[in-house]
């Protein structure tokens, strides 16, 4: 069963706040962005600033250049999971390896552009694959089902490793997403437009639930 995930994206804390009521009392898994201004255009919240209620599963997506710099602050907040983009500008292998020492799952973000072939070693040592069809450091931008190929390709490296998706989830993609592999669902900017979040939420998690043939 797929799972959708409100994602969090602030650049104040007053924001980041407003952010957490808003998907508080419904959300039971939540994905915290942050950026570096550097990887991803945005300055976001750091992760010094980041909390969540403690019922909820935390998933916290870090867009960062160097990963190794934001490890020892992340790993103390001790989220589910840490996510961390294969492009960056460090070998990402044992930046995983290390996360996974401490009990935390560690993911492995992928740009459009990026051949799951290419990074085949890091892939075997994530516990979760993201699919990246958004825009980094902002909410919103659109879901190309065709990286659904993808899938296929990260599978084929490690068959039982869980696939995430970013970017552009919308009531109207979200069953073709979910049909198509995806088991977790972030959610930005559908869920941080709607006038009544809870009932979007709820209908996204309707659909994914749904039975029938595309």
């Amino acid at each position: 069963m797929s799972v959708i995930a409100p994602a969090i994206l602030s650049e104040t804390p007053d924001d980041y706040k407003a952010q957490i009521e808003r998907v508080h009392g419904f959300a039971e898994r939540i994905h915290i962005d942050i950026c570096d201004g550097e990887f991803a255009p945005t300055f976001t919240v750091g992760a010094a600033q980041v909390w969540w209620p403690q019922e909820w599963t935390t998933d916290i997506h870090a867009m960062v250049a160097r990963p190794s710099e934001h490890l020892e602050t992340l790993v103390a907040l001790k989220p589910n999971m840490i996510i961390f983009h294969a492009e960056v500008q460090e070998d990402i292998a044992p930046v995983l390896q290390h996360v996974k020492k401490f009990g935390i799952k560690a993911g492995l973000a992928l740009l459009k552009t990026t051949v799951p072939s290419v990074v085949a070693g890091a892939i075997q040592q994530a516990d979760h694959v993201m699919i990246f069809s958004g825009e980094l450091g902002k909410h919103g931008g659109t879901a190309s089902l065709m990286q659904l190929e993808k899938i296929r390709l990260v599978r084929a490296i490690k068959p039982d490793v869980e696939i995430g998706w970013d970017g552009g989830v919308t009531v109207e993609n979200v069953y073709s997403l979910a049909q198509g592999g995806v088991e977790v669902l972030n959610v930005g900017g559908t869920l941080a437009e709607a006038d009544d979040p809870k009932a979007v939420y709820d209908t996204l998690v309707g659909e994914v639930n749904k039975h029938g043939i595309i």
